[in-house]
């Protein structure tokens, strides 16, 4: 297998991307996070790529991309063509993680979600979390001999594959990750905490790939140089950094902007679907009304002055 050409993303024109998962309809959130990418874009004489993470092959539908591409030209977001599609791109997943297997950063898990459950209750209320509130995994695995993997593989059981944090770590400078001002443009430096997340999944059992793998390696295939998404996902961005460390990818600039809430005053989520830009555009919702609100809230750049479009 040939391996994937990463550009650097030192002294070029600058690229951006929005990439939504295909799982359930968009909300307000996405419409804000695509249209501040494309205003920066626009402010960097920059390009612009969507990217569908359709890596689910449950949860991940063809009505939804349609949907994706239809609110885009509803809020008349201007992106490149052709869209890349992860599920199309496995094999180059694949490799990132053999380059880590090689070197022995990764391990089996065969445990199911019950069983993690009951090997953490065993162990006590004071049981850490990750930054999203998930308890981190107790290694239950970790410590299994070839053998005892030979005999569960010779089973058929099939593993996911974690990250070995603690290796990673050890075999990895110090690492820090770059925030830019969107107005200013001025960059911040932020020092890393990867081992928060713990032994995180890189390959799940139902595809060869995962959220945090796939990620990285798309951004540096695709050689985007700033990533603009939500606070919700400035966390995994200690994650990225140690993939991108381990498997030698350039490292982009980051802005992770406010998140718009719903009524309720919690973070908007696809699974409500009462949320939905859809259902806000069926009961008249227009892009007008819609970044005016966005002014109001504060959520745009330089939001004084701007103007939305008629």
């Amino acid at each position: 297998m040939s391996q994937p050409i990463y550009p650097s993303t030192e002294n070029r024109q600058a690229v951006l991307r929005f990439a939504p998962s295909p799982n359930g309809p968009l909300h307000r959130g996405h419409a804000l996070s695509v249209w501040l990418n494309a205003e920066i874009a626009r402010k960097l004489n920059g390009r612009l790529l969507l990217r569908i993470e359709d890596i689910d092959p449950v949860r991940s539908r063809p009505e939804y991309i349609a949907a994706i591409e239809d609110a885009l030209d509803w809020l008349g977001v201007r992106y490149e063509r052709p869209v890349r599609r992860q599920s199309q791109f496995m094999a180059e997943y694949v490799h990132a993680f053999e380059t880590l297997k090689t070197r022995g950063l990764v391990y089996p898990c065969f445990c199911t979600r019950t069983e993690i459950d009951a090997a953490i209750q065993k162990k006590g209320t004071d049981w850490p979390s990750d930054p999203d509130g998930s308890p981190l995994y107790p290694q239950t695995c970790r410590a299994l001999s070839d053998a005892d993997i030979g005999a569960r593989l010779t089973k058929g059981d099939q593993p996911q594959w974690r990250l070995d944090h603690a290796k990673a770590i050890a075999v990895t400078a110090p690492l820090t990750w770059t925030s830019f001002d969107p107005e200013t443009l001025a960059a911040t430096t932020h020092q890393a905490q990867p081992e928060r997340w713990g032994d995180v999944v890189l390959v799940r059992k139902d595809t060869p790939t995962s959220y945090h793998l796939s990620v990285v390696v798309d951004d540096a295939i695709q050689g985007i140089t700033h990533i603009v998404r939500g606070k919700d996902l400035e966390a995994a961005t200690d994650i990225h950094t140690l993939l991108q460390a381990l498997l030698g990818l350039p490292q982009p600039l980051y802005w992770h902007h406010r998140l718009i809430n719903g009524p309720d005053g919690k973070k908007l989520a696809k699974s409500r679907a009462s949320d939905s830009l859809a259902v806000e555009r069926e009961a008249g919702l227009t892009r007008a009304a819609l970044l005016e609100d966005f002014r109001r809230a504060g959520v745009l750049m330089d939001a004084e002055n701007s103007q939305p479009e008629a």
